[in-house]
């Protein structure tokens, strides 16, 4: 078991920046990728569609002897995290909007959530909210269509800082320190982000903690690996060799699920 690779999946190539985090954390690990890129973006699907693949995948991924699975992918977790963990019984980690942290380190008591529509209106969101967020100010946006600019290897693109302009301004009227990236794909974005946001905004993702927490329950349950490090990646499109390029990732394999 201790051999066996790590499942990571996401609706595409977003949960490449959770993996670069589990990648340097845990650089003897077998890991194989999947993007569900035939049924991205996930923040425009129902909470029945998003758990029907979520499931699909983590069969196919426990098919495959994965240990532990990463559910990278914040609109997965929030609306499917739960029935995979009541299903299933590999270790599950999910993501969630950094809050916590935010909330830890603003000075203004105002942090600003950028995520989907399916994460912001998800019941793990709400609760996430409530539990860390007590005496601040959360001011949350819908990002529109930033998931499809990553996915198509524009997030540098004009029209990502445009759109990101436009998503912002709201957000920009109030006095927020922090801006939590709820979405796997937006950590891509964060060059264009700097451009726009105030130098005093903190900009903050889920990656490292994801990694650690990965780290974690490998250790927990025993079945840490120290002699590996490959990583395989796999597609439910057809891949697109030039975007996967973009993300320094050479060979990917298609598959049906």
């Amino acid at each position: 078991m201790r051999k066996a690779p790590l499942g990571v999946f996401d609706s595409g190539v977003g949960g490449l920046s959770v993996l670069h985090a589990i990648r340097e954390l845990l650089p003897n690990e077998d890991v194989i990728y999947v993007a569900d890129q035939a049924f991205a973006p996930y923040g425009k699907r129902t909470k029945t569609e998003i758990i029907q693949r979520a499931d699909a995948i983590s069969k196919w991924l426990i098919a495959q002897n994965c240990k532990l699975i990463v559910v990278a992918c914040n609109t997965a977790t929030t609306n499917a995290i739960s029935h995979l963990r009541n299903t299933h019984t590999v270790p599950f980690v999910g993501i969630e909007p950094a809050i916590k942290p935010a909330a830890l380190g603003s000075k203004t008591a105002v942090v600003g959530v950028l995520a989907t529509e399916g994460t912001l209106s998800s019941e793990l969101f709400q609760t996430t909210t409530q539990d860390h967020a007590k005496e601040i100010e959360v001011i949350t946006q819908v990002g529109h269509g930033l998931v499809e600019l990553v996915e198509e290897g524009n997030a540098e693109s004009a029209q990502a800082e445009e759109q990101l302009r436009k998503d912002l301004a709201p957000m920009l009227k109030h006095p927020i320190d922090h801006l939590v990236l709820g979405c796997t794909h937006y950590p891509f974005l964060s060059k264009t982000l700097k451009k726009i946001l105030p130098n005093n905004v903190t900009i903050v993702d889920c990656g490292n903690a994801v990694a650690k927490q990965t780290k974690r329950l490998l250790e927990k349950h025993h079945i840490s690996s120290a002699d590996g490090g490959n990583t395989t990646y796999f597609s439910t499109a057809i891949p697109n060799k030039t975007l996967w390029g973009l993300f320094g990732v050479d060979e990917v394999n298609h598959m049906t699920i």
